[in-house]
C-alpha cells in the first residue's frame, strides 16, 4: 500500500513506513485490509488530493480530497479600537478577519438600535446590520453614540466579534441668561 499526495506527486508512505520528511504523518494498519493515513495538526497547506494505491494486478486506487477550513479570527492590529468623534463629524470603523473560507464581516449596534447610513447628502438608510470590513458613519449625532459590534463568520465555528465604543463629543451651545 502506498500513500501519494496527487498535486505534488510525492510518495508519502509505503506500508506503515513514512517516506516524506514530515513528523505529522503516520500510517496505521487496523486489520487485514484497512490502512489509514493520519495527519496531526492539520494546516492549510495539507489541503489537496490524497491517493491510496494497492500494488495488485490490476492496481487498485482510492482518492480523497482533504479540505482544510480555518475558523475566523479578528486581526486586531488592522481593526479599529474605541473612537471619539465630534458631533456632525465622521467615523470610519474598520474590522479585518482571517480564516478559510474568507470570513464575512457584519456590523451591528450592541443595543439593537439601527445603524444610520448616509449614502448621499439627502439619503439616509436605517439598517439593523451592515455588511463589509469598513463601516463609514457621517454627520454623526449623539443618538449614534454607543457600542458597535464587528462580527466575523465563515461557517466554521466559532463566530468571533469585537466591540468598539463610539463616543460623540457634543457641541455645547452657550446660553445667555
Amino acid at each position: 500500500v502506498a500513500w501519494i499526495k496527487a498535486d505534488t506527486k510525492a510518495i508519502l508512505a509505503i506500508h506503515q513506513h513514512v517516506i516524506t520528511n514530515n513528523a505529522r504523518l503516520s500510517v496505521t494498519h487496523n486489520d487485514f485490509n484497512t490502512w489509514t493515513l493520519n495527519i496531526r495538526g492539520v494546516r492549510r497547506e495539507d489541503r489537496g488530493l490524497y491517493m491510496c494505491q494497492v500494488n495488485t494486478d490490476p492496481m487498485k486506487m482510492q482518492a480523497a480530497f482533504l479540505e482544510v477550513v480555518i475558523p475566523p479570527d479578528i486581526i486586531y492590529e488592522e481593526t479599529s479600537g474605541d473612537m471619539m468623534v465630534p458631533e456632525g463629524g465622521s467615523a470610519k470603523l474598520i474590522c479585518r478577519a482571517r480564516g478559510y473560507p474568507k470570513p464575512r464581516i457584519v456590523w451591528r449596534r450592541e443595543d439593537g438600535a439601527q445603524i444610520i447610513v448616509r449614502t448621499a447628502p439627502d439619503k439616509v438608510e436605517r439598517m439593523n446590520s451592515v455588511e463589509g470590513e469598513v463601516l463609514t458613519l457621517s454627520k454623526i449625532t449623539r443618538s449614534e453614540m454607543g457600542a458597535y459590534l464587528c462580527i466575523a463568520a465563515n461557517g466554521v465555528p466559532p463566530t468571533v466579534s469585537k466591540r468598539m465604543m463610539l463616543h460623540v463629543h457634543c457641541k455645547l451651545v452657550p446660553s445667555v441668561s
